[in-house]
C-alpha cells in the first residue's frame, strides 16, 4: 500500500507575518522593535514558526541576521500567503457587507461628485474615500484597500476591469524664468534637450516622459524623484522639466507654470475595479462615475512674468 501523503504544515500566520517583518530589518531587535514585542518573545515565535516548517530560515551574525537558503525560498511565498489571507478576508467582508464602499483617487482627480451621486442614491451605504500615491494604485485594488479607483494610466491592468473616463491634455511644468515659459505651445522638438524628471517605473517613464520619442531617440535624464513635491522642489530649482496632465487651474506652485505640449497622446484618466468584483456599490458607482466625472473645462492660464525690459 502506499505510503498517504504528509498532512499540510499547520502554519500560524501571526508567525508568518513575524518572519516576514525580520526578514525585511534582518535584525530581531528593530523587527522586535516595528511588532511592539519584546526581543526573546519575538526570537521564541520565530523558533516555533521553523519548528512548523521543519527548516531554519535565519542565521544570526554579528552585524544582525541572514536569511537562509530555506528562508529565501520561504520569503515570496510567506508574503503571497500574507496577501492571500488578506484578499480571503476582504472579499468574505464585502460579500457579507455589500453597503460598504471605498473609493481611490489619486492627485489632481475629483471624485466628490459622483460620491456624493452615490450616496444620494444609497444613503444607508458606507461611502468612503481614500486618497492613493501614484504608484499604490493596482496594489491597494487587490489587497482590497480600495473597491474602486479613478486614476490615470499608464499602471498595471491585470485583474482589473478598467474603463477610460475622458483625455486629458499633457502640458511642460517649467519654472517662470524658464526660455519656453509664456510661449502659446510647445513641441518634442522644443524640449529636446532638456532633462526630464524620473521615477522608478519603467511604464510611467515610458507615457509621462516619452520615452523613446517617435524618432527612436532616448529622452534626457533628469534627477529620479517619487513624492509630487519633491519633482516640483527640482523644477523650479531649475534642475529639470517635467510633463503633467492640464491642471485644472493653478494647482502647482506660484513658482511654476505650464504650457501646452502639442503632437502627443493625452492622458486617459481611468476607473479601475477588481475584475472578479460584484458589489452593486461598486456596479452603482461605475454608473455614477461615467454619468458624472466627465471631461473640466479647459486649464485656466498661468502667467508668466512680464518681459524682461531692454537694457
Amino acid at each position: 500500500m502506499p505510503d498517504s501523503p504528509s498532512p499540510p504544515a499547520d502554519l500560524d500566520l501571526r508567525l508568518v507575518r513575524y518572519f516576514t517583518v525580520v526578514a525585511d530589518h534582518l535584525h530581531f531587535g528593530r523587527a522586535a522593535a516595528a511588532l511592539h514585542l519584546a526581543q526573546p518573545s519575538l526570537s521564541r515565535q520565530i523558533r516555533r514558526l521553523e519548528q512548523q516548517l521543519g527548516a531554519r530560515l535565519l542565521d544570526r551574525t554579528p552585524q544582525g541576521s541572514r536569511l537562509t537558503e530555506a528562508g529565501k525560498v520561504f520569503l515570496p511565498r510567506a508574503e503571497a500567503l500574507l496577501r492571500s489571507a488578506t484578499q480571503a478576508v476582504a472579499s468574505t467582508r464585502a460579500a457579507a457587507e455589500p453597503s460598504r464602499v471605498t473609493i481611490g483617487y489619486t492627485t489632481g482627480l475629483i471624485v466628490t461628485p459622483a460620491v456624493r451621486e452615490l450616496r444620494r442614491r444609497h444613503p444607508d451605504a458606507d461611502v468612503r474615500t481614500l486618497h492613493l500615491a501614484w504608484n499604490e494604485r493596482h496594489a491597494a485594488l487587490l489587497d482590497h484597500r480600495v473597491d474602486a479607483a479613478v486614476t490615470r494610466l499608464p499602471f498595471p491592468t491585470d485583474q482589473l476591469h478598467v474603463t477610460v473616463l475622458y483625455d486629458e491634455p499633457r502640458v511642460l511644468v517649467v519654472p517662470l524664468d524658464h526660455r519656453l515659459a509664456g510661449k502659446e505651445s510647445v513641441t518634442l522638438d522644443d524640449i529636446a534637450d532638456e532633462p526630464l524628471l524620473r521615477v522608478p517605473d519603467p511604464a510611467w517613464n515610458a507615457f509621462w516622459r516619452i520615452d523613446p520619442r517617435p524618432d527612436g531617440s532616448p529622452a534626457p535624464d533628469g534627477p529620479l524623484a517619487e513624492a509630487l513635491e519633491d519633482k516640483l522642489e527640482l523644477v523650479a530649482a531649475g534642475q529639470a522639466v517635467t510633463i503633467s496632465a492640464a491642471p485644472r487651474a493653478n494647482s502647482f506652485r506660484p513658482d511654476l507654470t505650464t504650457v501646452p505640449l502639442h503632437g502627443v497622446e493625452p492622458s486617459h484618466v481611468v476607473l479601475a475595479t477588481r475584475a472578479d468584483d460584484h458589489n452593486r456599490l461598486v456596479t452603482a458607482f461605475r454608473r455614477s462615475a461615467e454619468a458624472h466625472l466627465m471631461r473640466p473645462g479647459p486649464a485656466e492660464p498661468v502667467s508668466a512674468p512680464p518681459p524682461r525690459s531692454e537694457e
